[in-house]
């Protein structure tokens, strides 16, 4: 059930929502059989270049309306009494009549209002466990990744359960779903409807809330029985339509109302025929504007200006608006009063105001607050709890505290936060079936590589990143900045966050193949860089060795230099030049002979047709393989054994090595990373590893029996 709880349905709208957007979800909600209030925080707007709807066209469909919409607002006059009086528990010192031609005086705020700020301050919030809804119409990338930080200021200031629910499209549902099923934040519940059929523009979401999201819940006890919508004035001259010379806004009550946040009854919506009503509105409008300027706001204060008893008045600090030419500053005398600030201005967090510095301070720390520290419990109310959280409780009550490698058993089963596709990710399939995607995982300490690879490998990519929510920032600033980068839009960034004592490499390498969209995947090391045309030689292996009808691990050769600026060879000729002048050489030849050498180097050197290999203990090539390979085994975490244990199962699965004759990677030189350092300097990381290996040669021997028998054997002879 969507609503679970029975009683009256309200609808409260944080940021702004698209009106066809909303009255599809209020119908929605109002079939179910238990309807109860919602909360909805949505980010979509009609599109300001929306076609020209023909006059006569218009004109026809308001006569065929009109009639119908008489009868409506027959009934609704008898059952609300639209009689000129004023709106009562409006906040503020304008009082609405119940005239269509009559607006608001125009009269500024007082400091008699702002005094009585405090006093709204004190207003009851929802019931102790009270069940809070709250929708988000999202939809894109962008908008998948900016309303997060809408989600961490809710969760940081609430004290009550949350029911969030996401109306899709389908990346923002794979984005989303993702994310909270990682995320388990407690007293929490998510769900998904799809929106793809809805014909929307998405921009951002900008409201960051200051203050418990159960106190604007509160506000609807507030309502009279005829009121159905809850606004804050609009801060600007917009609808006075003084801006510039023939600015001609769409009508509104003196100033309008600014659609930021909206309380809504939607049952009490329901009764009175808003889907006829609105539309019937905004068709009437369009016979003379022929467009919207502020999309689903004019179709709102159109309605309004109409049917003004209708609105209840909300205090302006619901809605500080830090748009060009607002009255924003009059809306509070102190932090406190501060509620839900909106950056509704074209210039975001560059908008101009005194306050401005504490605002974008206040924005910027949820957008970089740790989400894993908004997991706490609701004391005192009961919860539900959801299946992967149930699983991860049980994994860790089973775990001896006393194992000394109990910190690396735990990081195997710890279920890390994970935002998907952190950038906007375009991908059109090939025709032939054989293209393929470059894996590879990293942390902050390796962005530098990320322009290099893109020069290398014109190829989709899939890119998991360990970083923390402050890291990730960073990156998205990063990004944004590189001409190179902002240019690619076929490599998928996928966020793991930070969490636990060691790096999780093979958890974070899973989450970049799992996001793969083509046939097959090169998985390799942020760190290499491929060699110059890569990624059609691979393409055209993949046909002549019939990747697709056998099981074959195509490996690419792997050499490093020790030098930081490397005239990079554009041929294997080239690089067999380096190598005998010993600017390059084969990769970890010197500290880690094992980990290459089945490649047979010295065959490769005048090989012109693949050759195949055998699977040798310690063997970690880098490989292309089909992409329902197997995963990589996340009981081993930072330095050790990550790729062996990847390599050992596809031999285990029978996959046959090929070496690739004309291929090539360089490693480039970097810094030696942390595990490493963990790993050489502590012997309880060295003797916790060796635990590990024999524990995975065990499993493996159970699931692939007799044959896997041979591993433990060459583990021992080594």
């Amino acid at each position: 059930m969507l609503c679970p709880c029975r009683g009256k349905l309200k609808l409260l709208v944080v940021s702004l929502s698209f009106v066809i957007l909303f009255t599809w979800f209020y119908l929605l909600v109002g079939n179910s059989e238990n309807g109860r209030s919602l909360l909805l925080s949505a980010c979509l707007v009609e599109s300001t270049e929306a076609r020209l709807l023909e006059r006569d066209v218009l004109a026809s469909r308001v006569r065929e309306v009109e009639e119908e919409n008489r009868q409506i607002r027959l009934q609704l006059s008898q059952s609300q009494g639209l009689a000129a009086q004023p709106a009562e528990g409006n906040y503020g010192n304008q009082q609405w009549v119940a005239s269509a031609d009559t607006g608001p005086e125009d009269v500024e705020n007082t400091a008699e209002e702002r005094a009585n700020h405090s006093e709204c301050s004190r207003s009851p919030t929802a019931e102790k466990c009270e069940l809070i809804h709250v929708a988000c119409v999202c939809a894109g990338h962008n908008a998948s990744r900016d309303v997060v930080t809408l989600v961490k200021s809710i969760l940081f200031h609430r004290r009550n359960p949350l029911h969030f629910h996401f109306i899709t499209d389908t990346v923002a549902n794979q984005i989303l779903s993702t994310l909270f099923q990682s995320w388990m934040v407690p007293s929490v519940q998510v769900s998904f409807y799809d929106a793809d059929e809805l014909k929307v523009i998405v921009l951002d979401t900008d409201i960051t809330f200051a203050t418990d999201i159960a106190e604007l819940w509160a506000i609807f006890r507030k309502f009279t029985e005829k009121q159905v919508i809850g606004l804050v004035e609009n801060q600007s001259d917009w609808y006075l339509g003084n801006l510039w010379k023939n600015h001609k806004p769409w009508p509104a009550l003196g100033r309008g109302f600014n659609t930021g946040v909206i309380l809504l009854y939607l049952e009490r919506l329901r009764r009175m025929g808003w889907e006829q009503m609105w539309r019937l509105t905004a068709e009437r409008e369009l016979m003379s504007m022929l467009s919207t300027s502020l999309a689903d706001q004019d179709i709102f204060n159109a309605f309004i200006k109409q049917n003004p008893v209708l609105v209840h008045q909300l205090p302006c600090f619901w809605n500080v608006q830090l748009s060009d030419h607002t009255r924003s500053e009059q809306c509070y005398t102190e932090v406190s009063d501060l509620k839900v600030i909106h950056w509704n201005s074209p210039k975001k967090l560059r908008v101009k105001n005194k306050h401005v510095e504490f605002f974008r301070n206040l924005y910027l720390t949820f957008l970089e607050y740790d989400g894993n520290l908004l997991r706490r419990e609701l004391f005192g109310c009961p919860s539900q709890a959801s299946s992967e959280s149930t699983v991860l409780q049980q994994a860790l009550e089973e775990l001896d505290e006393d194992d000394q490698c109990y910190d690396f058993r735990r990081e195997r089963i710890m279920l890390h936060r994970v935002h998907l596709y952190f950038l906007q990710y375009e991908y059109t399939p090939t025709d032939d079936g054989t293209d393929i995607t470059l894996v590879a995982q990293l942390s902050m300490d390796r962005l530098q590589m990320l322009e290099a690879i893109c020069k290398h490998w014109e190829g989709p990519i899939s890119l998991a990143l360990y970083m923390s929510d402050a890291e990730a920032q960073q990156f998205l600033r990063y990004a944004q900045a590189s001409e190179v980068l902002k240019n690619r839009k076929n490599v998928g960034y996928h966020i793991v966050y930070k969490e636990g004592q060691f790096y999780p490499v093979n958890l974070v390498r899973n989450v970049a193949l799992h996001n793969v969209n083509t046939p097959y995947v090169f998985l390799t090391d942020v760190d290499f860089l491929p060699m110059y045309g890569l990624y059609e030689y691979l393409r055209r292996s993949i046909v002549q060795l019939d990747m697709a009808n056998t099981k074959k691990a195509l490996v690419v050769p792997a050499f490093e230099t020790l030098r930081y600026r490397l005239s990079f060879p554009k041929s294997k000729a080239e690089l067999l030049s380096m190598l005998d002048m010993g600017t390059l050489y084969t990769f970890r030849y010197h500290v880690w002979t094992k980990g290459h050498a089945p490649t047979n180097y010295a065959k490769w050197r005048t090989a012109t047709t693949p050759y195949k290999v055998e699977w040798e203990a310690d063997f970690e090539p880098y490989v292309v393989v089909r992409r329902d390979c197997p995963e990589y085994d996340q009981r081993f975490v930072g330095f050790g054994w990550n790729k062996v244990s990847h390599i050992m199962e596809l031999d285990a699965q029978e996959y046959d090595l090929i070496v690739l004759p004309n291929a090539f990677m360089i490693h480039m030189p970097h810094a030696p990373s942390f595990d490493i350092s963990k790993f050489r300097s502590s012997p309880s990381y060295r003797y916790c590893l060796t635990t590990l290996k024999d524990e995975f040669h065990q499993d493996l021997s159970r699931k692939y029996g007799s044959a896997a028998l041979k591993y433990l054997t060459a583990q021992r002879n080594i």
